[in-house]
């Protein structure tokens, strides 16, 4: 055990995400004794093993008291430990809400891009779908029409802002698509965005157009019993965002 311990904590930090398809990722997920081993490894070295669920990848992550130490020199570190500027952060953001959240409602319906928006029985319990069945792209040269004047112009968009979230493995740049990329699921939390984009900042927007927030998130409303009208308020938002 002790060599594919060695080696899967050399292959996470060298290559910095792998897939949840991975065997030795696979062995972390359902293996107590070998994660426990991990986790205990990757914290010896300030790491942490980044994990979703719903996410198709894992990474790691530096440990909460291990951030200052590591970025706590830079200027930048105030708005990213990575060194994205406040556009290429909103690009970011607009990417997640675009692709994430309408993946996740997928997710947590278990439906596929193929049957959205049919009932199936037994949905509910089949295993939770990840990739390109149930992740969908966006248009690159629809983002840039819609985006491009607000983050700097579109020239700046497309050669340099989405070029550098392909390189930083957010997204990926496939026949003028913007699909996911490795991180953009597992680096940031889902919990936490998706309350600070629906219930904050576009809560105005889609109030204003008609569209009120809903009362709950896919999380809780798939949880409801069918018969029972569901009135219960936001869970709490995860603390941490990487």
């Amino acid at each position: 055990m002790e060599h594919d311990i060695r080696a899967l904590t050399a292959r996470l930090i060298a290559q910095r995400w792998l897939p949840r398809k991975d065997p030795m990722v696979r062995r972390a997920l359902i293996d107590e004794t070998f994660r426990h081993e991990i986790d205990q490894r990757l914290a010896s070295v300030g790491l942490r093993l980044l994990d979703n669920p719903y996410a198709a990848h894992v990474a790691v992550g530096l440990t909460p008291d291990a951030l200052e130490p590591t970025f706590g020199s830079g200027r930048e570190y105030q708005a990213s430990n990575m060194g994205l500027t406040r556009d290429e952060i909103a690009l970011l953001v607009v990417l997640w809400a675009l692709i994430i959240l309408p993946k996740r409602e997928r997710q947590v319906t278990r439906q596929n891009l193929a049957n959205e928006g049919q009932e199936e029985l037994f949905a509910a319990e089949q295993p939770v779908a990840h990739g390109a069945e149930v992740s969908a792209g966006v248009s690159e040269a629809s983002l840039i029409a819609d985006f491009g004047p607000r983050l700097g112009g579109k020239t700046k968009v497309r050669n340099f802002m989405l070029g550098r979230l392909a390189r930083l493995g957010f997204i990926e740049r496939r026949g003028g698509m913007l699909l996911e990329g490795p991180l953009l699921d597992v680096a940031l939390d889902y919990r936490l965005m998706a309350d600070r984009i629906i219930h904050g900042t576009l809560a105005g927007v889609l109030s204003d157009a008609g569209h009120p927030p809903p009362a709950a998130d896919a999380f809780a409303l798939a949880g409801a019993d069918d018969e029972d009208e569901f009135d219960g308020d936001m869970p709490e938002p995860g603390s941490e965002v990487f």
